[in-house]
């Protein structure tokens, strides 16, 4: 199931009726209240494809109050193009962020590659460690220095991904193709947006994400 957060009738009818022909199920929602009704009674969503201009409440706002209960994937979708709101977005806990207007196809394939990600990590069941940072791959957290973390999907697959290759040097290229996949036509800004929250989020831990200069 995947949750249409926008208030523009056309462009929810389109974005429903586009995922319904790709062979997802969708539930389509014109306002914050609604979305939340719904979470709070129905099935929860695989996926939440989220406006940023919303009438009750904004989608960096709603983002936020997402990611304080729950870990769903979340795409924003936006007329918004500076890249301070992209950040804004990716910093409140976006997955993936798409401007309007944007293409049907490649639409799908970003929400395909952000559920392959979504799923694979689910797979995947180990516990993984450096220093004060453990990640519990059964229960799909990470703890640094004994405190459990509020991480984003792509956050979480990023120190995932350094927990797995300790000492190994990634440039932005690489890790764009292992954690957005290799169908995501991002910019490399993404990757040192992802690798700044994720220093901050972990605190003193965040001096063992090092950087490599003209490396990665």
């Amino acid at each position: 199931m995947i949750y249409i957060v926008e208030d523009d009738s056309s462009i929810r009818e389109l974005v429903a009726y586009t995922l319904k022909m790709a062979g997802f199920e969708t539930d389509t929602f014109s306002n914050g209240e609604e979305f939340f009704i719904a979470l709070s009674n129905s099935n929860q969503p695989e996926l939440i494809l989220l406006d940023i201009m919303l009438p009750d409440i904004d989608g960096f706002s709603l983002c936020k109050k997402i990611r304080e209960a729950y870990y769903f994937p979340i795409i924003m979708l936006t007329a918004k193009v500076e890249d301070i709101d992209k950040i804004k977005g990716l910093t409140m806990g976006a997955d993936d962020y798409m401007t309007k207007p944007f293409g049907v196809m490649e639409l799908i394939s970003r929400v395909r590659a952000l559920l392959r990600r979504a799923e694979f990590g689910r797979e995947r069941r180990e516990t993984l460690r450096c220093g004060d940072i453990e990640c519990d791959t059964t229960t799909h957290t990470m703890r640094a220095c004994g405190e459990e973390l509020t991480l984003t999907l792509k956050e979480y697959e990023l120190l995932k991904l350094f927990l797995e290759n300790i000492g190994q040097v990634f440039s932005r290229e690489a890790l764009l193709s292992r954690v957005w996949d290799a169908d995501y036509a991002g910019e490399t800004r993404t990757v040192d947006v992802h690798v700044q929250t994720l220093r901050q989020k972990l605190g003193s831990c965040g001096s063992q994400i090092h950087t490599v200069r003209g490396v990665g």
